[in-house]
């Protein structure tokens, strides 16, 4: 399992760049480009400062919303590059000794669709972004219920995709109860560990600290680190849909290794 989620953090450490610019890009083109500046500013502006997030975030965003029509498509081919490594550690982890014709090609393309549906997403994400935002900054209560609702909304988010990437972009088609039920679980998990980056970056840290000084460097290998756990939870609940399906079929199940 920790070999597995390695192997999906490099994939996912080449994708989750482009992801992003395609996301905002497409969101900028759908709701327009001040619209989204506004519904992120005062997330932006709530977020800790300790290690330059909102730096950041800010540079993110405006670099999505002035992709050119070129760079955008330029951006698909690293894009689905994270279908295709869900797609081989899914596959490695069912059947480990299975030859998946074509399983690079199938997982880029069964990325797609969550890529399409990207921009309806992030904008759902954006519309509760300016009141959690609010709730946060009055403190005390107030931010409580901010971290509540802001973890309710990724969590609606991210359940449709956690559902997409087990049904369709992972080998074998599980049980409609299991994929929905294991999904949502994972999706919530998923939300939590992203709400605890946000608080890691609240902590006073050196990062460049263990490598001489180079900020830079220590950012990246932090982001992948969170990334790496966050692939850890998404195939725990791979394997658990396929434990589950086994309880809810009758007779013998293909189980994950």
């Amino acid at each position: 399992m920790a070999l597995r989620a390695a192997a999906v953090t490099f994939y996912g450490g080449i994708a989750v760049v482009p992801i992003a610019l395609l996301a905002i890009w497409a969101t900028g083109r759908l709701a327009g480009a001040d619209r989204v500046r506004r519904l992120t500013g005062h997330t932006i502006a709530a977020l800790p400062s300790a290690i330059g997030a909102p730096r950041a975030l800010a540079e993110l965003i405006e670099a999505g919303l002035h992709l050119t029509p070129t760079f955008a498509l330029a951006s698909l081919l690293p894009a689905t590059l994270y279908g295709e490594g869900l797609r081989r550690a899914f596959v490695s982890l069912r059947e480990p000794d299975a030859k998946d014709v074509a399983v690079g090609w199938k997982g880029r393309l069964l990325w797609l669709p969550p890529l399409a549906a990207a921009p309806a997403l992030l904008l759902a994400m954006f519309l509760a972004l300016p009141g959690t935002s609010s709730y946060w900054v009055r403190g005390g209560w107030s931010a409580v219920l901010a971290v509540v609702l802001s973890f309710l909304a990724c969590w609606l988010v991210l359940t449709p995709v956690v559902i997409w990437v087990y049904r369709y972009v992972a080998p074998g088609r599980p049980h409609w109860p299991a994929t929905v039920l294991v999904g949502s679980f994972t999706a919530a998990n998923l939300s939590g560990f992203l709400h605890g980056f946000v608080l890691f970056c609240s902590l006073p840290l050196d990062l460049g600290a263990p490598f001489g000084g180079f900020t830079e460097i220590g950012g990246m290998v932090a982001v992948g680190l969170w990334l790496y756990l966050l692939h850890v939870v998404l195939l725990a609940g791979y394997a658990a849909i396929w434990s589950l399906t086994a309880r809810l079929t009758p007779g013998p199940a293909s189980q994950p290794d």
